[in-house]
């Protein structure tokens, strides 16, 4: 029964549990990205100027299905 907390969500989504991990850590990663430019650019406002938004852009593409995922370009 208590695997089934860990695989219910991947599988609804397609994936394997190692596969989902995968996915949403790269997703995090990007997302931790993103907010590090974003606190570069607040301090430097030449520097990064939209590489956060690209960023955020990219991730709603992969995830809502409208581009490949993030990870893939």
């Amino acid at each position: 029964m208590m695997l089934r907390h860990f695989t219910q969500h991947p599988a609804d989504a397609g994936q394997s549990y190692i596969q989902h991990m995968g996915f949403a850590l790269r997703v995090a990663g990007l997302l931790i990205w993103a907010a590090l430019a974003a606190i570069i650019h607040a301090l430097l406002p030449f520097v990064f100027q939209t590489t956060a938004s690209r960023i955020i852009a990219r991730l709603h593409a992969g995830i809502t299905g409208k581009a490949c995922h993030p990870d893939q370009g």
